[in-house]
């Protein structure tokens, strides 16, 4: 993929377990092939940490999505019909438990103690993160391995045959295809 291919209309979605790193690695791919990123969490969180209502969350996406290329990072079953079936390629993050739950502990409790702002005014919280049923790391440890086989199906099914798949089993993986792609111009 170079910067030439993504000015033609590249539409990727970056997708894995929650916290593999979705946003950081397509923050490092998007500083590398210039395209927009849209983050579904920001779009799906509204402040208080309510969703956004179904239709509103689907309007939001259509319109963060109406550019010729995008970066999209997350896995909302909902909206998938609207983006997998203009996307042009999936960069799957499948790492395995351990990877992705240490990262999972690293980043709540960073953002937990500094108390940094995520999207619509949400933050975690000591409490919400450690002491709640809503907590983003029962989230990993509930979800992680459903996710693996959900993705594992979408790729092997011939639902969304056009899409190019490339899959990164560590994190090293993922940062070498970065360190691959040449510079913007």
């Amino acid at each position: 993929m170079s910067t030439a291919s993504a000015s033609i209309g590249e539409r990727i979605l970056v997708i894995g377990t929650s916290c593999t790193g979705k946003s950081t690695f397509a923050r490092s791919l998007a500083s590398k092939i210039e395209l927009p990123i849209v983050e579904l969490d920001a779009l799906y969180w509204e402040p208080g940490w309510t969703p956004a209502g179904p239709e509103s969350f689907r309007q939001r996406v259509l319109e963060s999505t109406r550019g010729e290329g995008w970066i999209v990072v997350g896995n909302y079953g909902t909206v998938r019909d609207a983006l997998w079936s203009r996307a042009t390629m999936v960069i799957w993050l499948n790492y395995g438990f351990a990877v992705t739950f240490a990262r999972a502990l690293r980043r709540t409790m960073r953002r937990a103690v500094t108390g940094e702002e995520l999207w619509n005014g949400n933050r975690e919280s000591i409490r919400r993160s450690f002491f709640s049923r809503e907590s983003i790391l029962w989230w990993v440890i509930t979800t992680h391995r459903r996710r693996r086989e959900e993705f594992t199906g979408l790729r092997a099914s011939n639902h969304y045959p056009h899409l190019r798949w490339v899959e990164f089993q560590q994190p090293g993986q993922a940062q070498a295809y970065i360190a691959r792609l040449p510079a913007p111009k």
